[in-house]
């Protein structure tokens, strides 16, 4: 399938209650859902994943982060997400524990929640199947997964690299 292929990252951003911090989404894709903030990596400028990540924090939630503050927990890979493109995605933790939830942002609208509350949001269908579960269970370790997206809406994944936190 001839599709473009969108490389993004995603900001995992807790506060000091170890709440995870997510964004409604006002814009495709995924309007309406909620999913970490994050953003596409500017390949057009040679902007590496860590960078991207920096300055998606900095724009969206006004924190300024160099690369030490973050840990990449995993790589996500899509093939033909929603019919539309193809996605290479970086997942980073952030380190830096946040005091208050952001404003509200042109991207959406910020909310806190614990962990047990995201099985009850609108999310996009691959975080739910499998992101989540296994941001959790790698947390402060890594994972890669590839996600081939048919047509009908089911997905086929691929778990390419699994290193639990020890």
């Amino acid at each position: 399938m001839s599709l473009p292929y969108k490389i993004a990252t995603l900001l995992y951003v807790f506060n000091e209650q170890d709440e995870v911090l997510l964004l409604e989404r006002a814009n495709e894709p995924n309007r309406g859902c909620w999913s970490p903030c994050g953003g596409k990596v500017k390949t057009e400028l040679g902007e590496s994943p860590y960078a991207c990540a920096c300055r998606e924090a900095e724009e969206e939630i006004g924190l300024a982060l160099q690369p030490g503050d973050l840990h990449l927990t995993g790589i996500v890979s899509e093939h033909g997400y929603q019919g539309h493109a193809h996605w290479l995605m970086f997942l980073f933790e952030v380190k830096v524990r946040l005091k208050e939830c952001p404003p509200p942002h042109r991207e959406g609208t910020f909310r806190f929640f614990h962990p047990s509350e995201l099985s009850k949001l609108q999310m996009p269908t691959t975080d739910l199947e499998q992101i989540w579960p296994l941001f959790w269970k790698h947390r402060g370790g890594f994972f890669s997964i590839h996600c081939h997206c048919h047509p009908d809406g089911c997905n086929t994944w691929t778990m390419e690299e699994s290193i639990p936190k020890l």
